[in-house]
């Protein structure tokens, strides 16, 4: 669990130069029509993603504090990364805590695709079982990777911005009007959001989305900004479901731990409800290890290069993990129901449908 800065100093720099480096040499080569060209930027797209899921998860490791040794260093180097990827960190951060918090335990925590149970399933329309099948397809992941990373973020902070107004400056200015105004200081701390759980939260969507629309007007006046905005929806969309069809499958999966309140387990969430990836090295050093999932989930305070080593040390101890290839991942999207009577998750396909 001891961090170390220069490794962690060294991570950013590999990974944020030469994911810049390759953003130029993209924007370079398709403006050209040549195929020469077209084979270069199909080239440094894909090394533009795979930086990009680097960056992510040094992001992810900075909100649990275990990238640097000091919690400022991990703020300021979360809120860098969150500018390559769109997604104000600390709201984020929050709801991945709770994630860790209560993996494995279906009754409170249902993943990144709010799946439902089989009894609920089984309740709804024709219409809306379709509706349910078809909004967690895979195909999804890529508008839907666009949307949870880049617009998402942006509506709940101007609808948090709206509400701040007409409830907060509203209802202040009802109270000067009245003559029962108590200090301007009573109306920040009295001002409870149903779009930030704290103050903390909406800063920080201020200020990714400030720095991230300015980032946006220049780079568009250097390069155009229909080249710009068409490269950086198709660069945001890959990238975002990658990232998120990794977290998925990490977590849904055949025989994936899959508890009830009552019976929950802390360690077994963490050792049975997380597969271990088997990945080549090079796709390892390009997800920082997070394919180590379920040391990670022991102890998120655990740095990303030490998740290995931690593995190898103590590889006796899990032979109840689930070791996941690479060629089983397309299997893991079919299991979107989880049956709390048998405590599993199942795939729409058990229930006599044949949709999968």
């Amino acid at each position: 669990m001891v961090s170390d800065d220069r490794i962690a100093a060294w991570q950013l720099a590999n990974t944020i130069i030469p994911l810049i480096v390759c953003c130029i040499a993209l924007s370079h080569f398709t403006q050209s029509l040549s195929i020469f060209s077209a084979a270069l930027s199909l080239l440094f797209f894909v090394l533009v993603i795979l930086f990009l899921s680097r960056s992510f998860s040094l992001m992810h490791d900075c909100g649990h504090q275990s990238l640097f040794r000091s919690k400022s260093a991990n703020r300021v180097a979360a809120f860098v990364l969150s500018i390559f990827h769109a997604m104000p960190h600390y709201p984020w951060s929050r709801g991945h805590d709770f994630h860790h918090k209560y993996n494995g335990n279906w009754d409170r925590y249902r993943g990144p695709s709010a799946l439902t149970t089989v009894r609920n399933y089984q309740e709804k329309s024709n219409f809306l079982k379709g509706c349910y099948r078809a909004l967690r397809h895979p195909v999804l992941l890529f508008p839907g990777g666009f949307y949870y990373l880049v617009i998402k973020p942006r509506v709940t902070l101007f609808l948090g911005i709206g509400e701040f107004i007409v409830k907060g400056l509203g209802g202040k200015a009802i109270e000067v009007i009245s003559g029962r105004a108590t200090g301007s200081r009573s109306f920040f701390t009295r001002y409870d959001s149903k779009f930030f759980y704290v103050k903390e939260e909406a800063y920080d969507a201020l200020a990714n989305t400030i720095v991230l629309f300015g980032a946006w007007y220049l780079i568009g006046r250097v390069i155009g900004f229909w080249h710009f905005f068409v490269l950086y929806f198709l660069i945001m969309s890959v990238s975002a479901a990658l990232m998120i069809a990794v977290f998925f499958v990490q977590h849904n999966f055949p025989g994936s731990y899959a508890s009830d309140e009552e019976k929950w387990s802390y360690f077994r969430g963490a050792i049975e409800g997380s597969s271990f990836l088997q990945m080549p090295r090079l796709l390892n050093w390009f997800t920082a290890d997070i394919a180590y999932h379920h040391i990670h989930h022991l102890s998120e305070r655990i740095p990303n290069y030490r998740l290995r080593a931690c593995h190898l040390a103590n590889a006796s101890k899990f032979g109840s993990v689930n070791r996941l290839y690479l060629s089983q991942i397309a299997t893991c999207f079919s299991f979107i129901l989880w049956d709390d009577e048998r405590c599993e998750l199942v795939p729409v396909s058990d229930l006599g449908h044949g949709c999968y």
